[in-house]
């Protein structure tokens, strides 16, 4: 039997603050709603919707990528940090949006997306016009090597994460250029003082328009090795190795810096994405005396099941490999004195309901319930994705391959393409248009097509043929069709959300998962002290089942024998009898317990 915790185990009781009990809802603009006609969603639209995200309990609204941009990364490639691309609107529109959300006391994040720029950003232009332009070392440009046969070779065998090279050849000054993501996204050269201290003046810039903070893009690749070492071998027969430019050797000193001469001037909000990052290493960018960022993104349980073959696919994992993630985060961050960021969707991802539990029609709901209990009693800030509350699901599966626009996915099958298809057989393959399916179920489009706002032509989302192609059940599953339903996802999402405010305890109480190695049930207990000095204790119990679970719960007789229900997502009783729990498929239940 697991012991119950006392107050004492409430470990590094942490501040409170309006960017750790928040609810943030991510806006992916070319996909939330268009006023314009032109099929691609844009900020008057984004504005149009605050009283919908007011309704929900929002707090805080995080905006993808909405400056200049020739879009090969859908935004992710900045042409001008000061200018909001057209496509979206204009600056005053931005500046309208802050004030409308500041009235409702709401909150804006922009994305700062630093690692890198556009190819077509005025200093790349500058620095790759020749080799003794002021703005040369603004970017990281190297001599190329030489093959076995005298043959022009990269500086270094890296490959970049959308495929290919790391390294792009100049013709016109004849050297490589770095780039970890795309040839039209070379990487900013942070090295350089000049270039750490433009991006701290666009930070103010936008502060001082009444922005509230920022999501970091990639932020902990900024720093790398410069003496960019080849990566060690793992793929024979290549020459291209997948290596890792995480966490280099100043990435802690660039971001202290930037908390210096930025984040420290204002009350913000700061979160960073940071791949390849395990929780340990992540409380060094986290824990509030390092003075780096507030919280940042993990990505490991988004990849529980991530195949050897690609990121892109997943391979059949066990239930408890997720349960034992989230713990291990969640006790690390708890001890550490860290904070969390708690997502299970954004727009690289797919949805949650196809990822971690059942979109079968039958079990949709019941598991978009599910995982909005989970997702709002776990410790950290909440993130939401839009259409998340609604309980979108991944496309079908049958769409043909012009339909998925993101590059990644495109250029996943198309490096990968001819690896596979001359090893199917050692590899136990059975055929290419089984793993093109495969690629789909994790492809960062099912998250990207068009919000589903109501059943009219487009889902409500665009008078004009949308930039792509709405989901094809948008007639029974949008915004208008929930939110009077009582019983719907979106009403669950609002009920849920407003639960976790009154409890502050479910936000900022500790974690202590209960049986570990159950493949069915994922069952927690959260317990922190009020400000009044009142210590709450909550159980939470999740069936990520099909079927009729029962469950012993592990803990004192005595502290169950008046569990108060606070929320089940079938919203009628499950009574605990002595110290067991009958839960249907996709079914959970939150309880208040003695302490």
């Amino acid at each position: 039997m697991t012991e119950t915790p006392t107050s004492s185990d409430v470990f590094n009781k942490p501040v409170k603050t309006w960017w750790k009990s928040g609810n943030v809802m991510q806006i992916y603009p070319s996909s939330y709603k268009d006023t314009t006609g032109t099929g691609t969603g844009d900020i008057p639209g984004i504005q149009s919707k605050i009283p919908y995200m007011k309704d929900l309990g929002i707090d805080i609204v995080w905006l993808s990528p909405i400056f200049e941009s020739p879009l090969y990364d859908m935004g992710y490639d900045i042409a001008d940090y000061r200018k909001v691309d057209a496509r979206y609107g204009t600056n005053d529109d931005l500046l309208s949006l802050f004030s409308s959300l500041h009235s409702q006391g709401m909150k804006c994040l922009l994305d700062l997306v630093v690692n890198h720029t556009s190819h077509q950003h005025a200093w790349f232009k500058e620095s790759r016009s020749s080799r003794d332009n002021k703005k040369r070392d603004w970017y990281i440009w190297r001599d190329s090597d030489k093959g076995l046969n005298g043959e022009r070779m990269p500086p270094n065998n890296w490959k970049a994460a959308f495929g290919g090279s790391c390294w792009e050849w100049d013709e016109a000054t004849g050297q490589y250029y770095f780039h970890m993501f795309l040839a039209e996204q070379p990487d900013l050269n942070w090295e350089n003082p000049d270039v750490r201290e433009a991006v701290y003046d666009l930070m103010r810039f936008w502060m001082d328009q009444g922005c509230d903070g920022f999501r970091m893009d990639v932020i902990n690749l900024i720093s790398k090795d410069t003496n960019f070492p080849n990566a060690p071998i793992t793929d024979l027969g290549q020459f291209l190795q997948s290596g890792s430019v995480a966490n280099g050797p100043r990435v802690h000193e660039f971001l202290q810096e930037m908390h210096r001469e930025v984040c420290v001037h204002y009350d913000m909000m700061t979160v960073g994405e940071v791949p390849g990052t395990g929780p340990e290493e992540m409380l060094l960018f986290t824990r509030p005396e390092r003075k780096e960022l507030q919280m940042g993104f993990t990505f490991e349980h988004v990849e529980v099941g991530r195949s050897a073959m690609t990121e892109r696919i997943i391979d059949p994992w066990p239930f408890t490999a997720l349960k034992t993630v989230l713990n291990s985060w969640q006790t690390t961050m708890e001890r550490g004195g860290g904070w969390h960021a708690l997502y299970i969707e954004n727009h690289d991802q797919p949805r949650s309901i196809s990822r971690f539990a059942n979109d079968a029609p039958e079990w949709r709901e019941k598991s978009g319930k599910l995982l909005a209990l989970m997702h709002t009693t776990l410790c950290g800030t909440v993130y939401i994705y839009q259409g998340q509350e609604i309980g979108m699901i991944n496309v079908p599966d049958t769409w043909p391959l012009e339909e998925f626009q993101d590059v990644e996915t495109q250029n996943v099958l198309k490096y990968s393409w001819n690896g596979w298809d001359s090893s199917l057989k050692e590899r136990g393959v059975p055929d290419m248009e089984r793993i093109q399916k495969r690629v789909y179920a994790k492809a960062r489009d099912n998250a990207r097509v068009p919000m589903s706002w109501d059943s009219s032509p487009n889902a409500g989302f665009s008078t004009s043929k949308p930039w792509m192609r709405v989901n094809d059940d948008f007639a029974d599953y949008n915004a208008a069709n929930q939110m009077d339903d009582p019983k719907s996802v979106r009403s669950f999402w609002k009920l849920v959300l407003k639960i976790r405010k009154e409890h502050d305890s479910l936000i900022y109480g500790s974690f202590t998962m209960l049986s570990p190695g159950d493949e069915r049930i994922f069952a927690y207990t959260r317990l922190g002290v009020d400000d009044d000095g009142t210590t709450r204790f909550y159980l939470i119990v999740l069936n990520f089942t099909n079927r009729l679970v029962s469950y012993r719960i592990p803990l004192d007789v005595e502290k169950l024998k008046h569990a108060r229900l606070v929320l089940g997502t079938y919203r009628d009783e499950v009574v605990i009898s002595k110290d067991e729990v009958q839960l249907r498929a996709y079914e959970g239940a939150l309880y208040k317990l003695s302490v």
